[in-house]
């Protein structure tokens, strides 16, 4: 697995990391925790350092599987976590608020370091920009953990442009993490220029559609309760029966490449910038496989702008998320 760097202070990961949250929360049921712990750690032994959790992603609970399967490889690994939604810290519920203040930050660092099992979070995400709190009072919060050696990189997840600039004259933001793939094109934009310009690196998340990208998904497939996608506008069947002439486009294109649409997918992602590090997310020990298989396949600039070009032919049906959701997108 190559390595990639993100920022300009020095975090180096490897090209594609692990997304964990779909372990414990939001895509179905949760695997069983030693199922889960297996799966974290046979990405270590395939090369993968970058593993990405939250302290919401159950709340708590997706921390502590990640930090159980990663303690044996504590100091050769990377960790992100975030921070930044309010949580009942009696009955861990999630009222869906928003909490960025400085001493809530604190609190969170330091009950994450212990779900962690680490010394020091290698990555410290504010999870959505919160209204309500300053980002320069985020950044400076961030900033004294890094000082107290308690964090190691600050990052932002979901910010707009503006945002990023007033961060990152605080406290330099390492990574950006949102949501970017052949199925949602839009931080192209502004946002991929504006990183660019300040020496970020880049994070996408969902970089397989959600799931889509990989054809396995169609408007028949039906979604267990307790999945998210339930709720996307992406993902009801009209739009999904609409949308799947992206994934026959990429399924001939992987074809001739003999490579899958999952893999086409991330790779395409990795040749447009040496600091973009997807972070696809599973459950299962093959798709990993697949997954990671994208990180070696090379796609010429004649196929880049195949892809381009077919993928630019076809308009996507549906929003990305409902509309109180998206509301915290993009501030």
């Amino acid at each position: 697995m190559q390595t990639r760097t993100l920022g300009t202070n020095g975090l180096q990961v490897s090209a594609l990391g692990l997304g964990c949250m779909g372990l414990s929360f939001g895509l179905g049921p949760a695997v069983e925790k030693q199922e889960g712990i297996a799966l974290i750690r046979a990405a270590v032994e395939k090369g993968v350092t970058f593993f990405d959790t939250a302290e919401v992603y159950g709340p708590w609970v997706n921390e502590a599987l990640v930090g159980e399967a990663l303690e044996p490889f504590r100091g050769q690994v990377a960790i992100a976590t975030k921070f930044g939604f309010e949580i009942d810290q009696v009955t861990g519920t999630n009222p869906g608020g928003l909490n960025s203040r400085p001493e809530r930050i604190r609190a969170v660092a330091e009950a994450s370091l212990k779900r962690l099992r680490v010394e020091a979070i290698d990555l410290f995400y504010q999870h959505r920009v919160d209204p309500e709190v300053p980002i320069e009072d985020v950044a400076g919060a961030v900033k004294e953990l890094i000082e107290q050696g308690k964090v190691r990189h600050f990052g932002l997840s979901e910010a707009g442009v503006q945002t990023i600039r007033r961060a990152h004259a605080v406290q330099p933001v390492t990574a950006l993490q949102s949501e970017d793939s052949l199925f949602w094109r839009e931080p192209e934009l502004e946002t991929i220029p504006t990183l660019e310009e300040l020496g970020i690196g880049f994070v996408p998340f969902s970089p397989l559609g959600k799931g889509f990208l990989t054809g396995k998904i169609d408007e028949t497939t039906t979604f267990d309760p307790t999945d998210f996608r339930t709720v996307v506008p992406r993902f009801t069947p009209e739009a999904r029966k609409a949308n799947f002439a992206l994934v026959e486009v990429l399924k001939a294109l992987a074809a001739a490449k003999g490579a899958t649409p999952a893999q086409l997918a991330l790779a395409w992602l990795l040749a447009r910038k040496p600091w973009i590090v997807p972070i696809p997310g599973t459950t299962k020990r093959h798709r990993l496989e697949e997954n990671l298989g994208g990180a070696a396949l090379e796609l010429s600039a004649e196929e880049l702008q195949a892809i381009d070009t077919a993928a630019s032919t076809i308009r996507l049906q549906g929003e990305r998320y409902p509309a109180h959701l998206q509301r915290l997108v993009g501030r």
